[in-house]
């Protein structure tokens, strides 16, 4: 897998507060920020891959009430 080069235009306010989230973390801000976007990424494609998953068994108004939804318990 190979890397890019990002660069961002941040707020002093939110480079700030992201510089003390990563510090709780012990991670440096890039370590930290590539975290959250990656962890923001994984919660989206499970998301999309629980609805496909939903589509395909079909929706939770179903007459069987002994089937649990695949989202259950998903926040």
């Amino acid at each position: 897998m190979g890397t890019s080069v990002l660069s961002l235009r941040i707020d002093h306010d939110l480079l700030e507060r992201l510089r003390h989230h990563a510090a709780k973390s012990g991670m440096s801000v890039q370590d930290y920020v590539v975290r959250t976007l990656i962890r923001n990424d994984f919660d989206q494609r499970f998301q999309a891959a629980v609805e496909e998953t939903e589509r395909f068994y079909g929706s939770s108004d179903s007459e069987d009430g002994d089937q649990v939804r695949p989202s259950a318990g998903i926040r």
